[in-house]
C-alpha cells in the first residue's frame, strides 16, 4: 500500500514469486455485485506460501484507486490482520484465504505453480510486497 500513514511496502522481487510452493490470488469485488454475476474484480492481493510454510503478501500498487470508499479502510485492516496472523499460524490463514467467497475480498485463483497462470504471474511482477 502507498505509505500515506499506512503500511510499509517493498517492491516484489522475482525471487519472492519464483520460490513459492503455493499461491492464492484474491480479487476485490464491489458488494453490489451479485453472486451469480459473471463479472470478476481486479486482483489486488497475491498470497505466496513458501516451501517452509511462510507466507508473503503482494498487493496491487494502485490499491487505493481500485478499492472504493469504506471498503478501503476495511481491506487495510484485513491486511494488517493477515500480517499478524501469518506470524502465528500461516497454514490456517492460507487455508482460510484460499476459500474466501464472501465479502469484498474473494478468491480468484488458487494453485501450486504460478507459471501455470501467466496472466497472474505477469500481474505479480507489478505488485509490491506488504
Amino acid at each position: 500500500m502507498p505509505n500515506k500513514g499506512g503500511m510499509r511496502v517493498n517492491t516484489a522481487s522475482d525471487d519472492a514469486v519464483t520460490h513459492q510452493s503455493q499461491f492464492c490470488a484474491l480479487e476485490y469485488r464491489l458488494q453490489s455485485w451479485s453472486k451469480s454475476a459473471s463479472q470478476t474484480g481486479a486482483i489486488i492481493l497475491l498470497v505466496l506460501k513458501g516451501e517452509n510454510g511462510s507466507l508473503r503478501f503482494l498487493i496491487h500498487p494502485e490499491l487505493r484507486s481500485i478499492v472504493e470508499g469504506e471498503d478501503l479502510a476495511y481491506i487495510e485492516d484485513l491486511l494488517r490482520d493477515f500480517l499478524e496472523r501469518a506470524k502465528q499460524d500461516p497454514e490456517a490463514l492460507f487455508k482460510q484465504l484460499s476459500s474466501l467467497g464472501v465479502g469484498p475480498l474473494v478468491v480468484n485463483e488458487v494453485g501450486s505453480n504460478l507459471s501455470d497462470f501467466p496472466s497472474i504471474q505477469k500481474l505479480s511482477s507489478q505488485f509490491v510486497q506488504l
